[in-house]
């Protein structure tokens, strides 16, 4: 089973994601996760992925899509992935479409974590100090939170209209939210 799971910075994406990896014996295809390895690695891809989530930028797509393929076409992977921040663009998404398509695997849900800005705020705030995150500066929360509304607008459009698109509550409690997500997966 593969499982999309969008949502803006701060969502819960990251925490559904580690819930359903578990419950599914599945990957957690977390792009940020990805992203801040090479950061950590201190490659020119990791170079070049700080100076955008320094700006409140999203990544390239080029670097993000050659990431993911490699993901996808592992054997070990297939049909068990949740993506976590992954797509976030129409190219993203259309890149992601032929990549299952190529490896024979398809997006079996789809659920956007709908939250608002003022509650995504309190939660950066309160994971800034218990994670300690370098891109959970307030400025850069909330640039990102704005460029993932205007970026992904698009995205939830081309989704939106699948019969495995189901918009949650993202301001739920955490527990909530995983009843949901459980109540549409195992129907």
């Amino acid at each position: 089973m593969n499982i999309i799971l969008f949502g803006p910075p701060g969502a819960g994406k990251g925490t559904q994601a580690k819930y359903l990896v578990k419950k599914l014996n599945g990957f957690q295809v977390s792009t940020g996760d990805i992203l801040r390895n090479e950061i950590k690695k201190d490659t020119d891809i990791g170079k070049k992925i700080i100076d955008n989530m320094n700006d409140g930028k999203f990544v390239n797509d080029k670097i993000v899509n050659s990431l993911i393929e490699k993901i996808i076409f592992d054997p070990s992977k297939k049909d068990k992935l949740i993506f976590d921040g992954y797509p976030r663009s129409i190219s993203q998404a259309k890149n992601l479409e032929n990549l299952l398509k190529n490896s024979n695997q398809k997006v079996d849900f789809i659920f956007f974590l709908n939250v608002n800005k003022s509650t995504i705020v309190k939660r950066i705030e309160k994971r800034k100090v218990l994670e300690k995150r370098s891109d959970d500066e307030l400025d850069t929360i909330l640039k990102r939170y704005d460029t993932y509304m205007d970026t992904t607008r698009p995205v939830l459009d081309f989704y939106n209209k699948n019969s495995n698109f189901y918009e949650i509550d993202g301001a739920l409690k955490i527990d909530q939210i995983t009843a949901k997500i459980d109540a549409f997966i195992t129907v």
